[in-house]
């Protein structure tokens, strides 16, 4: 599938016409089990098979930007690893998160510092479940155990951390909230799953739901840490889907973004598209943590 055809579809009208009244996701039945959601929902409707979703390669980078459209350029889970990475031209950047490994104060000025050398008009960044210092909930858990599971971060003091979202001068942070660039309504937000108790993390079902509702429509641009069910979410070591049924159910029936870009799993690093949305994991770190993952870039048509 070439990418030619989904300039059109970023364009055209939504797949689902608007309804009259307001969309209200409501908790899935199979919610907590990812895995079994998605057999489920294959088996009953071939909801993530042709004709419904297609894999998309990228496009190259030496690839013209079509006449008013905005390239985005897709980068993720770089956890500190930036030194070698080869940028690609754009005007937006997007980060999905886990840029650092535990969110110390140090890592984020080399991240903003890495942010300060890119070329691009815009860069829009996110938190991920690495970003420990940006989940102030979390913080304050960690200051009351006796815990030495991030003793790095354990011994911080209030003061180290409490301001450290300031650190990021070169870019625009975005945590449950939305900027617009160049006419696109940009929203991020880093919530992910709870896994292995880490930042932004959440159970599965309402406490997440209630996070994706804060996602308004009409969003041309939705970032998040981790994917939403079906779409670049396979772990295969444990032979598992692992991405958020209610984030896909919010993308795919409320929000319908013309594209979703997020990262999280380093092992479902690509593209996909369910003919409305592009969904994008541009993971730049491999599952043994090797910054070799090339940026993805996407143009879409100015609005």
């Amino acid at each position: 599938l070439t990418l030619a055809p989904l300039f059109l579809s970023g364009a055209m009208a939504h797949r689902n016409p608007p309804s009259q009244g307001k969309v209200t996701i409501t908790v899935d039945e199979y919610s907590s089990n990812p895995t079994q959601a998605f057999t489920h929902y294959n088996i009953n409707q071939s909801r993530f098979q042709p004709p419904h979703v297609h894999m998309v390669e990228p496009i190259p980078y030496d690839t013209p930007k079509p006449s008013s459209h905005t390239r985005f350029v897709c980068v993720s889970d770089t956890h500190s690893r930036t030194d070698g990475i080869q940028m690609p031209y754009g005007d937006v950047l997007l980060h999905t998160g886990d840029f650092t490994e535990l969110g110390l104060p140090s890592e984020v000025k080399k991240f903003n510092d890495w942010l300060g050398s890119l070329p691009y008009e815009f860069k829009v960044v996110i938190a991920g479940n690495h970003e420990l210092t940006f989940d102030k909930d979390f913080m304050a858990e960690l200051v009351k155990q006796d815990y030495y599971r991030f003793p790095s971060v354990s011994k911080l003091r209030p003061e180290d951390f409490d301001d450290v979202q300031a650190l990021l001068s070169n870019c625009t942070y975005l945590q449950d909230s939305e900027v617009t660039v160049k006419g696109f309504r940009i929203f991020g937000a880093p919530w992910t799953p709870w896994f292995n108790g880490w930042g932004f993390n959440l159970p599965r079902g309402q406490s997440l739901l209630d996070k994706w509702n804060l996602v308004p429509e009409g969003i041309d641009v939705l970032m998040t840490h981790g994917p939403p069910l079906g779409f670049r979410d396979w772990v295969p070591k444990e032979l598992q889907r692992v991405g958020c049924v209610e984030l896909l159910n919010t993308v795919q029936q409320r929000v319908q973004p013309k594209l979703h870009a997020f990262g999280g799993i380093h092992e479902g690093y690509g593209i996909m598209t369910d003919g409305c949305t592009t969904f994008i994991n541009s993971s730049t770190c491999t599952a043994s943590f090797q910054p070799t993952n090339p940026p993805i870039i996407f143009d879409l048509p100015n609005p």
